[in-house]
């Protein structure tokens, strides 16, 4: 059965995508409608720098970078834009409907203990609704900025929640964010949550961002369900050692200072393979 001229036209337009990417040093998603331009992913085995602490000039070399929403992009360079999508940032509470806080049985707000942040309740489809919109929003201010991909953070909340939420949750809610990003052409990554990986294609997941895989042993597994898609983030030098050992010709990777402050400041950390 021959297929209609409008998926024929879809087909041509997404090859055409992948060519030009191809080009550029990127690999093309798939496009949803004509209209659309085609996402792209970062860059592999690229030199990268992880902003999320305060924007600067990126080092010489450097290919990508990620800073938060708040923060323009790099000119020239695949800029990732960090959200924090599952928890409060830190005395932000005031800013989320108070029955979108994760609380226990006796009402209380459920925290991340070491960050001092909320977690955001998942637990029933129209939270995860309301809660993505008002992500979304970040994330349409991302793609006005021109960031070409979004880290939506703490991924992992579930495993801190007092066993208030489960992994289902969170993976139904990162399929909102997910689903919204590809139709704003943004790229998608997964932050950390190892234990999901085997999830990326059912969530539409691009591309991984992994804190300390190297000093954990858990590169491998990025690896095995994305590729060289792997951006690895490492803070100490036994964790960087042991990335660039196994990594350094396949992954992006760097070690940043834990607090990833900028440079001139006293605990200023940033190295590479």
């Amino acid at each position: 059965m021959s297929k209609p001229r409008s998926v024929i036209r879809r087909v041509l337009l997404a090859s055409l995508a992948t060519a030009l990417a191809a080009t550029a040093g990127y690999s093309a998603l798939n496009l949803s409608s004509e209209a659309d331009a085609a996402a792209t992913l970062p860059p592999t085995h690229a030199k990268f720098d992880y902003q999320i602490g305060g924007a600067y000039t990126p080092p010489a070399g450097v290919q990508v970078v990620t800073r938060d929403w708040t923060a323009s992009p790099a000119a020239g360079l695949y800029n990732i834009c960090y959200i924090n999508a599952f928890q409060a940032q830190p005395g932000d509470e005031g800013s989320w409907s108070s029955d979108l806080l994760l609380r226990d049985a006796s009402g209380k707000i459920v925290y991340d203990a070491d960050w001092g942040e909320a977690l955001l309740d998942l637990r029933t489809a129209d939270k995860r609704s309301r809660i993505a919109a008002k992500v979304n929003g970040w994330t349409n201010t991302c793609a006005s900025k021109g960031y070409k991909a979004i880290e939506p953070d703490n991924y992992d909340s579930y495993t801190r929640s007092k066993n208030l939420l489960t992994a289902s949750q969170a993976k139904s809610y990162l399929t909102l964010l997910a689903t919204y990003a590809h139709s704003k052409n943004l790229a998608i990554g997964q932050k950390n949550t190892v234990e999901l990986a085997s999830s990326r294609t059912s969530i539409g997941l691009d591309f991984a961002v992994a804190e300390e895989c190297g000093q954990y042993d858990e590169c491998g597994d990025y690896v095995q369900y994305f590729g060289n898609n792997v951006i690895v983030i490492e803070y100490t030098n036994s964790g960087r050692t042991k990335a660039c050992s196994a990594y350094g010709s396949t992954l992006s990777i760097v070690q940043r200072d834990v607090d990833v402050s900028t440079p001139g400041s006293s605990g200023y950390v940033r190295k590479t393979c």
